[in-house]
């Protein structure tokens, strides 16, 4: 019964691609419900217009794209974008020129060629500094979850101080409690052995007993 269930919310979510995502709800997941995800893909793809494979790289090289590189093939991605920048500039100046004097000139056609070609260069660098970007987001996700976890950390240990001082503070209070109760019950029990003590020997020697019986209970009130 779970796999018909699984297969028709597939089925039914595959038609609908932009509401794909919504079939992915708490409810869906914890019932197994929710679609599968797509199979990868193991032949060819199009995407922008652009034919790729699953072989590719993340970042193919502008020769496989059919451009004219215009940097080497090692270099300093810095540099060659400021370059590419100014060069966009003075050539969009170019073409500025170009259009007040003979808008009809072949020209303009050429500089708009290189203009299209200076983007496609300075994209593609971008492009390759995605891999970097990623790495620095994780990098500043995973910091800002370390400082999460080291302020819950604190957090944490200075409510564990506290209920460590409530504690010690209840079993002071609970120790003088039981001295008092013990000190009291002392002088109860001394004061029943001294009216037994009285009673036993009170006839022998009345003034002495009494006289001791009143001197220990003052003691123990001490």
């Amino acid at each position: 019964m779970g796999d018909t269930g699984n297969q028709g919310a597939s089925t039914s979510a595959f038609p609908n691609p932009p509401n794909y995502y919504k079939q992915y709800t708490d409810e869906n997941v914890r019932r197994g419900l929710a679609p599968p995800p797509p199979p990868a893909l193991q032949d060819s793809y199009t995407m922008f217009g652009a034919q790729y494979t699953s072989e590719d790289a993340i970042i193919r090289p502008l020769e496989s794209l059919g451009f004219r590189r215009l940097h080497p093939q090692n270099y300093d991605h810095k540099r060659e974008l400021k370059k590419l920048n100014h060069s966009i500039v003075v050539n969009f100046l170019d073409l500025i020129d170009i259009l007040i004097k003979a808008p009809n000139s072949p020209k303009r056609t050429e500089k708009l060629e290189d203009l299209n070609l200076l983007f496609i260069h300075m994209h593609h660098l971008i492009n390759e500094y995605r891999p970097h970007q990623a790495r620095e987001t994780l990098r500043v996700m995973m910091e800002h979850q370390k400082n999460q976890r080291q302020e819950i950390g604190e957090r944490f240990k200075k409510h564990l101080d506290k209920v460590k001082e409530l504690i010690q503070t209840s079993i002071t209070h609970l120790s003088d409690d039981y001295s008092f109760d013990s000190k009291s019950l002392v002088k109860t029990e001394l004061l029943q052995a001294g009216h037994s003590l009285g009673d036993y020997n009170m006839e022998v020697e009345p003034c002495d007993q009494l006289d001791r019986m009143m001197c220990d209970i003052v003691d123990s009130m001490n």
